[in-house]
């Protein structure tokens, strides 16, 4: 069975069930998909028990579904089709990173297969989106990060910045007014309550503690 074979409220589910523990969080209970989606606890039982029946999840009792090898390759297709388009608007079409989530989340479900190979090609098979998620290969292969360590939650020292979470738009626009980029080289210098001071390129920023929130680092050493 493939994405387009299956509706896109199931495509839609299929993928927050994967992608909530991409980052190292906790899989999502039927009531963290009922909040997620905006809809009833039981609209979301009806649909997890239509995907138990495609043999897409697991469905146990009082705990969390899980995903079947169909439904995460489904899952996976989708979040190929999310960060590919992502990549396409902000590399072709001149979209800032801050502005391609919702358009991707509508277009996932309307690009074909091909379609997608065919902007991966011309993009030059990227490795990662605009927000520093990985992009999974065509085969399903996914990279996987070795840290989930928040800025929100780092001490004194040097990090390179791995991925930015791009739930919330202006929490993009901020981070990219303070150089807090995928890729980016930072240093820690101190913490407060409310926020977390960072030096970028020699310039040294307070970011608000729920901005770095968003934020996934990984630990270097200095002058690597």
């Amino acid at each position: 069975m493939r994405a387009g074979e299956v509706s896109e409220v199931s495509q839609d589910y299929l993928k927050a069930i994967w992608s909530a523990q991409e980052w190292g969080g906790d899989p999502m209970t039927a009531t963290e998909l009922a909040n997620r989606f905006g809809t009833t606890k039981a609209n979301v039982t009806e649909v997890l028990k239509r995907l138990d029946e495609l043999e897409l999840i697991k469905r146990v009792p009082y705990r969390p579904p899980v995903l079947t090898a169909q439904g995460k390759a489904i899952a996976l297709s989708m979040v190929r089709r999310h960060r590919l388009i992502e990549t396409f608007l902000v590399e072709s079409l001149g979209y800032g990173w801050d502005e391609v989530h919702d358009e991707a989340e509508t277009l996932e479900h309307a690009a074909s297969d091909l379609l997608i190979d065919r902007i991966d090609a011309f993009l030059g098979c990227p490795r990662s989106d605009p927000h520093g998620d990985p992009i999974p290969r065509s085969d399903g292969r996914v990279e996987s990060h070795d840290s989930s360590l928040l800025l929100a939650e780092a001490t004194a020292g040097s990090y390179l910045v791995l991925r930015v979470s791009d739930a919330d738009p202006q929490v993009l626009s901020e981070l990219a007014e303070a150089g807090v980029l995928p890729e980016a080289r930072i240093e820690v210098v101190t913490t407060a309550a409310d926020s977390v001071t960072v030096v970028v390129d020699q310039r040294r920023r307070a970011v608000k503690r729920e901005f770095a929130a968003a934020v996934y680092l990984k630990p270097t050493a200095v002058g690597s």
